[in-house]
């Protein structure tokens, strides 16, 4: 996809974020985690059909979507984990959003193309170090998708390294 292409879709007057997550997949992005502990409450910010809610290994959790009158960007309830497929189209108010809850994971489903040093620098100037990084493709979706970890650490470092500079192979043209 060319940056033609990106900057229609990032600039387009409504977005489609309604992308379910197949149940299964939903299932090993909660696997993927490894918390077993059931005292730790889970929250779905954007629960949808309820894939990652009613699959959560807990009865200690609490569910967000914006369509049933429970808009996770007023949510305030104290969690411990953040588990959820997000709306694209608010990835950064949802990153804002679960770093002000203080959650001591925060994981989501999304495209490998939105991890980016923008994103990262988010999580790491909160306190946060990328933990887990799982890759996988969706057939009918675009790109390549992943879980991507983050967990609230004072200690070691993060899977991953990023900088902000944007290298330029060929000298920048203006298009007259």
């Amino acid at each position: 996809m060319n940056s033609k292409t990106c900057n229609n879709i990032k600039k387009r007057k409504k977005a489609n974020d309604v992308f379910y997550t197949p149940k299964l997949l939903a299932k090993e992005h909660i696997d993927y985690l490894n918390i077993t502990d059931p005292s730790k409450k889970w929250l779905d910010p954007s629960k949808g059909k309820g894939v990652y809610f009613d699959q959560f290994p807990t009865d200690n959790k609490d569910w967000c979507e914006i369509t049933e009158g429970r808009d996770f960007l007023t949510y305030n309830q104290p969690v411990d984990i953040i588990c959820t497929n997000p709306p694209y189209s608010l990835i950064n108010k949802f990153i804002k959003k679960s770093i002000e809850l203080n959650a001591k994971t925060i994981s989501f489903l999304i495209g490998l193309i939105n991890i980016t040093p923008f994103r990262l620098e988010m999580f790491e100037k909160a306190g946060y170090k990328m933990t887990g990084l799982k890759i996988f493709k969706v057939y009918e979706w675009f790109g390549m998708s992943s879980f991507v970890v983050f967990t609230k650490k004072d200690e070691g470092t993060s899977l991953m390294d990023y900088g902000r500079t944007v290298w330029r192979i060929k000298p920048y043209k203006k298009k007259k």
